[in-house]
């Protein structure tokens, strides 16, 4: 168990520019911008509450989906192996949070992901391997710690 903690205590979650968030328009990220959310976690830290994500797309003027959809990236983007490079396909896959993913086991994940490889790119070599995925959930579980 200490080494756990300690491993927890290392685990940084990881931060990001707005702009490296993939799936936002170059117009809604200078919205964002201009409201002071620079970065992944300060969108987390705006948008913690549904009343806060209502607030932030009405001063944005977008629909609602959009900022739940940036928060669960920028959540999904928190877990150090996941990055702006994965976070998007874990959504796409139907995995909407850090602290869900963490609760899912590895087959779940693996297949949800070569379902959607296969489904929109026809290339089962394109999928995480499963040693990426128990990594992801792994840091996952520890970032919902």
């Amino acid at each position: 168990m200490n080494t756990h903690r300690s491993v927890q205590n290392r685990l940084k979650p990881t931060n990001w520019r707005i702009e490296q968030l993939p799936g936002i328009s170059s117009e809604d990220q200078a919205r964002l911008i201009d409201c002071g959310i620079t970065t992944t976690l300060q969108l987390l830290q705006k948008c913690h509450s549904q009343e806060q994500k209502h607030a932030l797309s009405e001063k944005l003027q977008v629909h609602i989906h959009h900022v739940s959809k940036w928060v669960a990236l920028a959540d999904l983007s928190r877990i150090p192996s996941v990055g702006c490079q994965y976070c998007g396909l874990l959504l796409h896959a139907g995995i909407a949070s850090t602290a869900q993913l963490a609760q899912m086991h590895i087959h779940k994940v693996h297949q949800q992901i070569l379902r959607l490889q296969v489904a929109t790119m026809q290339r089962r070599d394109l999928c995480p391997s499963r040693g990426e995925i128990v990594q992801w959930i792994q840091q996952a579980r520890l970032l919902s710690n």
